[in-house]
């Protein structure tokens, strides 16, 4: 349990100098967290202000745009409603204008609360020196070697790359660039059926493109429950042209009129082994950036993967530097890294404590939406676990009725002997803002019967998570399912 943090700055770390490399959502929260602690703390980054890869080039723009194209969506859902509305006209120097000043006001904001905590921000980017000491390149030119008592590494991570498909053309994109939105192509190929792809696959078809996905496993977000992702999937087989699984894209070529894809894989029709498409955006994964310059001068470990490894206080090798966020391992989660540097500083500020979460919430912003924590039933059975999986159907949701989206579900994975809530899964409209209740009943150590035996507000979709716990004892007012045995 850690120990609380409303206790004043003492001796030991108002006398502590702390670097965080790094200004994301890890870094940053880090740096605050430090200062509020009143530690002396230098944050570093290339940036003009804080935020990192998540404020610039990742969740926030990314998720204005999915506004944008919810919003499309429903203009033309609402035709079941009786309501129609001309066919949207899309600006799309204004649409990128109001994604930018997103972006340049969350960033800004963060740049004046490192003001307010008298944070010292240095735009560069930082070597180490030894294990004390940081050579920083400064964007403005300069450099200066400072001295630290402590560092933490937030340096995040990348856009993975597959070198067979790495082709130097401008009709080529990775994430960010797909989300510098230069223009709407007639036809995107994305590779790759994770959650990055299927999001920014969403906006561009949203926007009036003609999408194909390609994942080379048997279903799309890999690792996710299927009957999470059957909803969704059934939802963008409607939206995208093609979704291709059990595939892969043995080459890319450009030509004349765009880049011709080349698929193998037994599902591949014969006449439909080659395809060209105006723009191709390759999302297949991040990589840890753990390469920083001068870390080989510390005891710092890198394993395999590329991953820094740490220890539960966040910790490496090397007793003076911290590790957090995405460059220390899987899942690669803003809200992760966030708390990694909560606890980072607490361990450097004395305190006891050790990132060791029962659920970390995983959140795909399509539509659907897909959420989940705690265990999954794929977990489970690859541990060869005894659970109760207790599904409430959104068909039988009032709220969800009203709102014209049936199509979603939630379910609690329940052990068997304990009634204990071990893994909370959500796939609808929503169900992002939905999940944070199945974390704090998985943290808190929740009965089914206490999920069940709290009153949830009506109609809403929360009701959803109290009515699949009635269903896990056979009492949801809504479906009639007698519990088994």
């Amino acid at each position: 349990m850690n120990e609380p943090l409303n206790q004043p700055p003492n001796e030991r770390t108002n006398n502590l100098r702390l670097a965080v490399v790094g200004a994301g959502p890890g870094g940053y929260a880090a740096a605050f967290l430090a200062a509020d602690l009143g530690i002396q703390v230098t944050l570093i980054d290339p940036e003009a202000n804080p935020g990192g890869v998540c404020l610039y080039r990742g969740c926030i723009p990314s998720k204005a745009l999915l506004h944008v194209a919810k919003l499309i969506e429903e203009s033309q859902q609402a035709k079941n409603w009786g309501i129609e509305f001309p066919v949207p006209k899309i600006d799309l120097s204004r649409l990128r204008g109001w994604k930018e000043n997103v972006v340049k006001k969350l960033t800004g904001g963060l740049g004046q609360l490192s003001k307010q905590r008298k944070v010292e921000y240095i735009q560069g980017r930082a070597a180490f020196e030894n294990s004390n000491s940081l050579r920083i390149t400064k964007v403005d030119a300069g450099e200066t070697t400072l001295t630290f008592d402590r560092i933490i590494l937030a340096t995040g991570s990348r856009p993975a790359i597959i070198p067979a498909l790495k082709l130097d053309s401008p009709r080529m994109m990775d994430s960010t660039e797909a989300l510098n939105l230069e223009d709407i192509p007639g036809s995107l190929l994305v590779v790759g059926g994770g959650y990055i792809g299927l999001e920014l696959g969403s906006v561009y078809a949203a926007l009036g493109t003609r999408v194909t996905v390609v994942e080379m496993l048997p279903g799309l977000l890999p690792g996710a429950d299927r009957d999470l992702v059957l909803p969704l999937h059934k939802r963008l087989e409607k939206m995208f042209e093609g979704i291709l699984l059990n595939t892969t894209v043995a080459s890319l070529k450009e030509d004349g009129t765009g880049i011709r894809a080349k698929f193998e894989g037994q599902s591949v029709q014969e006449n439909n082994r080659e395809k060209t498409f105006d723009r191709v955006l390759v999302s297949v994964g991040r990589k840890p950036n753990s390469e920083i310059p001068g870390l080989e001068k510390t005891q710092v470990q890198v394993n395999s993967r590329h991953f820094i490894e740490v220890n539960k206080q966040l910790q490496t090798a090397d007793p003076a530097i911290y590790a957090i966020g995405d460059v220390v391992g899987e899942p690669m989660l803003a809200h992760k890294a966030s708390h990694e540097g909560r606890v980072a500083v607490e361990a450097i500020a004395g305190h006891k404590v050790a990132f060791e979460p029962n659920a970390i919430p995983a959140v795909v912003f399509t539509d659907p939406e897909v959420a989940w924590c705690g265990l999954t039933e794929t977990q489970a059975e690859k541990e060869k676990r005894e659970i109760r999986v207790a599904k409430f159907p959104w068909g039988a949701s009032g709220r969800a009725v009203t709102i014209d989206r049936p199509d979603g579900m939630t379910k609690l994975i329940v052990d068997p002997q304990t009634e204990r809530v071990l893994g909370v899964g959500i796939v609808g409209a929503g169900a992002g803002e939905l999940i944070a209740e199945g974390v704090l009943a998985i943290e808190m150590a929740a009965l089914a019967s206490d999920v069940a035996m709290t009153i949830h507000p009506h109609p809403t979709l929360s009701e959803t998570v109290m009515e699949s716990a009635e269903v896990f004892f056979g009492t949801s007012t809504h479906v009639f399912r007698p519990k088994r045995g």
